[in-house]
């Protein structure tokens, strides 16, 4: 093992594993990322109305535990422990997976039913599906996994084109950037990615903010298909086989999501980023 200092956070000790680099970790986004948001938000406590600021807390060193590599080089996974304390020496708890933001596809379809001669139904009746994936979760211990297609944004950082990529992939659905609406950023303001108002926090759902540091913006697609290639969905195979997935699609009704999806956080969070939305009259 050995130790260095952040070019940019140089009183903090970084102590890394044998078989990673220096450069390897300043080159992995989400852990520079990490230490600045965490950095900006310990420095809030020297505003008096903080009810930390009496004794404030400082980290104070960050020890990389493990690694994975995505190839033979490029760090995927970082998981680590960083000591949070104060002059008390009382501590807060500080065990991190790093892995970066993904992003969740909230994708709806409404039938098109050309032979109806009446009136189109309004937005707030209209017949909405959804589609899911399933697909095996080792993590979670499941092979059959149920949830809203995702994936993780790549070191460009561009959430919207992310977004396209793992529709096409998944979903076998091509899109345009520009077709998507990201109902985080609806909800939480600001642009992609990271926002100073708040700290520097994502502009997206935290599934597991007490150990991770990813964050999920959601956005959604809506189009208008047959009710023939509405039915063309359902169980279809998809996915990348060279990238170890094993993905077959599920249709539901939007009314059923939050049941069918219930084990899913991204399914969840969708459903209420749509639904408060709705209620404002904003999708």
């Amino acid at each position: 093992m050995s130790t260095f200092h952040h070019p940019s956070h140089p009183t903090i000790p970084i102590t890394i594993p044998d078989g990673l680099s220096q450069d390897q970790v300043l080159n992995f986004h989400p852990f520079t990322s990490w230490l600045s948001t965490l950095t900006h938000s310990l420095s809030s406590q020297s505003t008096p109305s903080h009810p930390f600021s009496p004794s404030p807390y400082t980290l104070r060193s960050v020890k990389i535990q493990s690694f994975d590599l995505f190839g033979s080089s490029r760090v995927g996974f970082l998981k680590l422990q960083a000591d949070v304390r104060n002059d008390k020496n009382e501590w807060l708890p500080g065990a991190v997976f790093l892995r970066g933001p993904s992003v969740a596809m909230l994708v709806m379809l409404i039938p098109d039913d050309d032979d109806d001669d009446d009136a189109p139904p309004s937005p707030a009746s209209e017949e909405r599906y959804v589609l899911l994936t399933v697909q095996p979760r080792i993590a979670a211990g499941s092979l059959e996994f149920v949830e809203l297609p995702a994936g993780m944004v790549d070191e460009q950082g561009e959430f919207a084109g992310t977004a396209a990529k793992e529709m096409e992939e998944e979903l076998g659905m091509r899109i345009g950037e520009e077709e998507l609406v990201n109902l985080s950023e609806m909800v939480l303001g600001g642009g992609e990615g990271e926002g100073e108002e708040d700290g520097g926090l994502g502009k997206g759902v935290y599934p597991s903010p007490g150990a991770c540091d990813e964050f999920i913006p959601i956005f959604m697609h809506e189009r208008r298909v047959s009710r023939e290639t509405l039915k063309e969905w359902e169980g279809k195979l998809t996915g990348l086989r060279e990238h170890g997935e094993r993905i077959s699609l599920r249709l539901v009704k939007m009314g059923d999501l939050w049941r069918v999806g219930g084990r899913d956080g991204k399914t969840l969070a969708a459903v209420a980023l749509w639904e408060g939305l709705r209620r404002e009259g904003r999708v």
